[in-house]
């Protein structure tokens, strides 16, 4: 597949990045103004990381020689509104092995911050209150996962060590698996009430979108805690508002709806949140393992092999 006259653009500059065949015109661009080149001499399009939908797909309709689009996030959803103009045959590709271990690590972090009362104890220490007591930990609770595909798994490895009462796996549709059974999103209400934990890592689809609504909310127990590491559109904020004003359940979000969340948005003071800006991919682990991944895939569309994450291909 290579050829002289065809670009690639990354977000990073080519030299930084082990591995990449010769044979292409590497061009940097991560959301600039200015294009780097024509858009139509690109074959294979990095897309920027963590810019905006409508930034991301700006380059897509000049694109007619376009064969791979790959992203950098797990989600896949901040790049569908631009697929129609594709021509048929273009390979989306998510980021599957880049965001695992940093994403369930953040999960995990907020599961423990949130349980041990950690950040009423960080604002105890601004103001020099000794903040001692008992507070719940992990062991012996039951945590329910919606969304168990690789982030899921990957936070369910990470909570092997923590001696949990249980954990219940979700997914789209039900599976077996080495762990135990996956059942599906129909069971999910049948599930939620004896769940203490419920950490989301659902990619954003039409099917998911507001999934965790007033009902679900409902369904939780009280005192439960929900984490959302996925989309903030996963959940609806409104019922969510509610529940945490009325001091029934505690939540844990890297993803908010609106995001960024504004200022003056009633989530941010809302009783028993805790939140973080959507780093759950956005640490060290990232870079490394983000360059890797392009070396492999650009290897591949060189040999003419197929790239591999494919998660769906325009018709």
């Amino acid at each position: 597949m290579t050829s002289t006259t065809a670009d690639v653009w990354l977000p990073f500059p080519a030299e930084g990045i082990d591995g990449l065949p010769e044979g292409f015109r590497y061009r940097r661009w991560d959301g600039e103004d200015e294009f780097p080149a024509d858009p139509a001499d690109c074959v294979f399009y990095v897309t920027p990381y963590m810019k905006s939908p409508a930034l991301t797909v700006r380059p897509l309709a000049r694109m007619p020689r376009l064969r791979v689009v790959q992203t950098l996030t797990a989600g896949i959803d901040h790049v569908l509104g631009g697929l129609g103009d594709l021509r048929p045959g273009v390979r989306l590709c998510n980021a599957r092995g880049v965001h695992e271990a940093s994403t369930a690590e953040l999960a995990l972090t907020l599961v423990l911050a949130s349980l041990r009362g950690v950040p009423a104890m960080v604002r105890g220490q601004d103001e020099e209150r000794w903040l001692g007591g008992f507070y719940p930990a992990l062991a012996d609770k039951s945590v329910l996962i919606v969304g168990y595909g690789a982030i899921g798994a990957a936070v369910e490895d990470r909570l092997v060590p923590f001696e949990c009462g249980s954990v219940t796996r979700v997914a789209r549709s039900a599976r077996a698996h080495a762990r135990g059974p996956v059942h599906a999103l129909e069971d999910l209400p049948g599930l939620l009430g004896a769940a203490d934990v419920v950490v989301l890592t659902t990619p954003l689809t039409e099917r998911t979108r507001g999934l965790v609504d007033k009902d679900f909310l409902a369904r939780m127990k009280d005192g439960a805690l929900l984490v959302n590491v996925a989309r903030g559109p996963v959940v609806d904020t409104a019922a969510l508002l509610a529940e945490l004003e009325a001091g029934r359940l505690r939540a844990a979000l890297d993803v908010t709806d609106p995001e960024p969340l504004p200022p003056g948005h009633p989530l941010w003071h809302a009783p028993h949140v805790l939140i973080t800006p959507h780093v759950g991919g956005s640490s060290s682990a990232f870079e490394p393992r983000a360059k890797r991944l392009l070396a492999r895939q650009l290897t591949r569309f060189a040999a003419g092999d197929p790239v591999e994450n494919t998660v769906l291909i325009t018709e």
